[in-house]
This record gives structure tokens, C-alpha cells and sequence, in this order.
């Protein structure tokens, strides 16, 4: 029931499709007797949706989330295992393809190509089913599978979790698949701006994880001023950030993580 709910409300807290909701019933309201509202939540519609896509509006909500845990220190040594989190495989595309179609969170499933290189006795685990509500016949952990394989990483190697569909299923299922001993350490390898919902939900499965953020959309502070060239880029940068702030709140009000905004 939370996967539907979080999945129904997702949709409609993205700024892009708040904003061009909230035009389009402007332009009903035109044809009533409630016309002048109509005509001023039409106009707002557009303006905001200029903010959202053209201004650093993206770049200043997701940068909190991407600065908030820092690079991996490998100066510790080599981990027990890496996980890799789903998120990067279109399952509607690859399929019919007959390829692994990768978004532009391609970096949590390229990152592990280094790292297996790197540590060759570490446990390569990849966490990923379907996350859709419609088309969801395939999942992510078949394709991640091949496309590890094209790495060179034997296949003994590759542990597979497919039934989760979201960051708290990727947590529990996985916890209950590798069943971590106490001083082992794994890390876990996924965007930068998910990484706090990440740590936070792994935490409260009872799995202490390192993060190896990866897949930044900023270069840093300096982006805080850089308007967007397309307003698609923009509100793309927008929703992610939103997506993921709203992902925060859900976690913490439904009990999925301990803290609103998780820390090292």
C-alpha cells in the first residue's frame, strides 16, 4: 500500500506535473463564472514552470542532497562487498531492445566495473526489481547481470536481489539475502542526491553501510548561480531534487529511516 501511495503522490508533488496540472485547470476554470481564477492559476502556471526550468532553482534543491555525504575514503581498506543499487536500467526499453538500456544514473552500475577491478575479493550485489506500477514484467537484476558479465566479472560473483522496488525494499531484501556480520563492511553505491534515503533506510533495516556516492549533477556550489540553457533541463533538475526531499519526508513519517535527513 505505501509502494501505491508513494508511487500516486510522487507523481503529483513533481513540480512539472504540479505546475502544468495546476494550468490546465486554470484554463477550465476560464469557461466558467470562476474565469478571473482561471486566468491568474494559468498565468502562475507558467511562471512558475519559467522558475522551476530556466532558473538554478534545480541546482540550489539538489545540491544539499549530493554535498551531504562525501567521497569514499578507501584509505581503510577493501570492503567486504559492493552494492549496487537499482535505478539505471530502463525495463521498458531493454527488453525490447534486446540491450541494457542505461539512464542517466548510469554511474551506479559503471562505478562497479572500477571498483570489482579494484577489489577483486569483494561481493558484487546488485539490489533492483521493478519500481513501475505499469510495465514492470522485466526487472533490472536480469539486465544488471549481462552488463556486469560484459565487465569481466564472473558470474559466481554476482549476487542478485530482484524482488524490492523501492530504497526500503533495496534495504530489508537485501539485508535478508547477505545477512552481514558484525565488522563486515559493505558499501553501497548509488547517486549522490539519493544517497541520504539510501543510508537512512539501510540504517533502519539494521545494515550499516558506506557510501560511494556517485552520478553528481553539480559541480558544487558554483552551480548555485548557473541558469539552465532548456527549460527541460531544468525542470528535469527540479523534479530530481523535489523527487528526492519528498522521498525524505515519506521515509521518516511512515518510520522507513530514523532521521529526516540522514548524515554521515
Amino acid at each position: 500500500m505505501f509502494f501505491l501511495l508513494a508511487k500516486v503522490l510522487g507523481f503529483f508533488a513533481l513540480p512539472s506535473n504540479l505546475l502544468i496540472s495546476l494550468g490546465l485547470f486554470g484554463l477550465l476554470l476560464m469557461a466558467t463564472r470562476y474565469a478571473r481564477t482561471g486566468r491568474r492559476l494559468a498565468a502562475g502556471s507558467v511562471v512558475l514552470i519559467a522558475i522551476a526550468g530556466w532558473s538554478p532553482l534545480g541546482n540550489a534543491l539538489i545540491l544539499p542532497l549530493e554535498e551531504r555525504f562525501p567521497p569514499w575514503d578507501a584509505s581503510h581498506g577493501a570492503p567486504t562487498g559492493i552494492i549496487s543499487l537499482g535505478g539505471a536500467i530502463d525495463t521498458v526499453v531493454s527488453p525490447v531492445r534486446g540491450e541494457v538500456a542505461l539512464n542517466e544514473a548510469a554511474e551506479r552500475l559503471t562505478a562497479m566495473a572500477e571498483l570489482v577491478r579494484r577489489y577483486p575479493q569483494a561481493h558484487v550485489v546488485f539490489s533492483g526489481g521493478s519500481g513501475r506500477l505499469i510495465h514492470d514484467s522485466a526487472t533490472e537484476a536480469e539486465f544488471a547481470v549481462r552488463l556486469f558479465e560484459s565487465f569481466g566479472i564472473d558470474r559466481q560473483r554476482i549476487i542478485l536481489e530482484s524482488k524490492s522496488r523501492d530504497t526500503d525494499e533495496n534495504a530489508r531484501f537485501t539485508k535478508d539475502l547477505l545477512q552481514p556480520k558484525d565488522g563486515e563492511r559493505w558499501l553501497i553505491v548509488t547517486s549522490a542526491h539519493h544517497m541520504p534515503r539510501a543510508i537512512g533506510a539501510f540504517r533502519a533495516a539494521g545494515f550499516p553501510v558506506e557510501a560511494f556516492p556517485v552520478d553528481y549533477r553539480t559541480r558544487g556550489a558554483v552551480d548555485l548561480l548557473r541558469p539552465f540553457a532548456t527549460l527541460g533541463d531544468g525542470l528535469r533538475r527540479t523534479d530530481t531534487a523535489v523527487r528526492e526531499w519528498v522521498g525524505l519526508v515519506m521515509y521518516r513519517l511512515a518510520g522507513r529511516t530514523e532521521e529526516l535527513f540522514p548524515a554521515p
